[in-house]
């Protein structure tokens, strides 16, 4: 509360690892906007173990400090968010890059109902980088491609993602239950968002050079990229399994439908090592694919990803018991194609066989057995993942 009684409104959230370059001019220009739209708010400043006088700095320019002992990006913007005393919540990075005068814009489109506010820095979006604002590697591959993949992947509607300048509603972050500690942090939220449904805008913003002089930037260009892209594809089993596991199996049926005929393409006749590879592509394929359902499962019950419709849909028709049957028709067929080859080696006196004849009889007869055993270990693990802890 201020001292006209009214409740904290916005909490503006500034990490802080060793920023006594511009931690000062932040917080005094985001206090300065605050008291001059009339916007009832804290600056909170969560240190993540300065020991340059950031501390000092950010109190006598009118910051909250909290202490962050974890080290991370999303370590310190989580412990900051847990201390916020506003409404909204509005990030943005200590190095004077970001314009805090651009906070009325943020508030606006939280004031209007929307649970996300997100800063873009690229024209796509509106937005402008000043030349040295942001190195060339990041400008024009790794912030477009990490957007790319954000709205290809999970139908983002934010054209930059990785754009640290935001505002959301406290009652959202604490829905979001964050996980990820680094600067991965950033792109989480926007992809769980997402998958959430949130109504989400964008403000074009102005991206100016770093102002720190004693160091560079905290982000590290392939480690920072590379642990956003794993994220993205621990977050999308559809991307990760599902989709090259389709295509696998795809491959291995077509494989065996030209080389069980003996089918000759362009003078190449498709025989038995043509079945072996396209079994091999069947048996990945399919394990792919299960890994697929298998992550799904886990991913929401341990709250990671939201409720899927479609899943529910799939286990309302494929049961455990339904697993055990197609397992078992299919492990049986397998077994049978085997029995009709030993039946063959049995009738030839158990000398010598045709192997391009008898591997059209073995390796679809193995293939089966295994996707067999396969579906019923599966309908039994998952069946374990989906069970729900009272």
């Amino acid at each position: 509360m201020n001292e006209t009684g009214a409740a904290c409104e916005l909490s503006v959230v500034i990490p802080c690892l060793n920023e006594a370059d511009t931690i000062g001019i932040c917080v005094a220009k985001a206090v300065r906007t605050l008291r001059a739209h009339g916007i009832y708010g804290e600056v909170l400043v969560s240190d993540n173990g300065s020991s340059d006088g950031s501390i000092e700095i950010a109190q006598r320019a009118g910051a909250r400090v909290v202490r962050t002992a974890e080290r991370g990006y999303g370590h310190a913007l989580m412990n900051g968010f847990d201390a916020a005393r506003g409404r909204f919540v509005i990030m943005a990075d200590a190095d004077d890059s970001y314009d805090l005068e651009d906070l009325p814009k943020f508030v606006a489109g939280l004031r209007a109902g929307h649970e996300l506010v997100q800063g873009c820095r690229l024209p796509v979006g509106g937005g402008r980088v000043l030349p040295g604002a942001m190195p060339f590697l990041h400008r024009w591959f790794g912030n477009p491609l990490l957007t790319f993949l954000a709205r290809r992947m999970f139908r983002s509607p934010i054209h930059d993602v990785y754009c640290g300048y935001r505002g959301l509603t406290l009652e959202l972050y604490r829905r979001l239950e964050l996980r990820c500690t680094g600067m991965e942090f950033a792109t989480e939220m926007i992809v769980k968002s997402t998958l959430l449904g949130v109504r989400m805008s964008e403000v074009p913003i102005t991206l100016y050079p770093d102002g720190r002089k004693s160091h560079g930037s905290h982000l590290r260009t392939f480690r920072d990229g590379w642990r956003t892209l794993r994220f993205f594809l621990l977050y999308s089993p559809r991307w990760l399994y599902l989709l090259p596991g389709a295509l696998l199996i795809l491959a291995g049926l077509v494989g065996h439908a030209l080389a069980l005929p003996g089918i000759a393409i362009y003078g190449a006749k498709l025989d038995a090592h043509t079945l072996l590879f396209s079994s091999l592509f069947v048996l990945l394929g399919y394990q792919a694919v299960l890994f697929a359902v298998m992550t799904k499962v886990f991913a929401i019950r341990e709250r990671l990803l939201p409720s899927d419709p479609r899943l529910k849909r799939f286990f309302a028709v494929f049961t455990l018991e339904t697993g055990l049957v197609v397992g078992l028709v299919g492990g049986l067929a397998g077994v049978a194609l085997l029995l009709m080859a030993v039946r063959k080696w049995w009738q030839s006196g158990f000398g010598r066989l045709d192997y391009a004849e008898t591997m059209r009889w073995v390796i679809p007869g193995t293939t089966l057995s295994a996707l067999g055993f396969q579906t019923i270990l599966s309908s039994f693990f998952v069946s374990i993942l989906g069970m729900h802890r009272k």
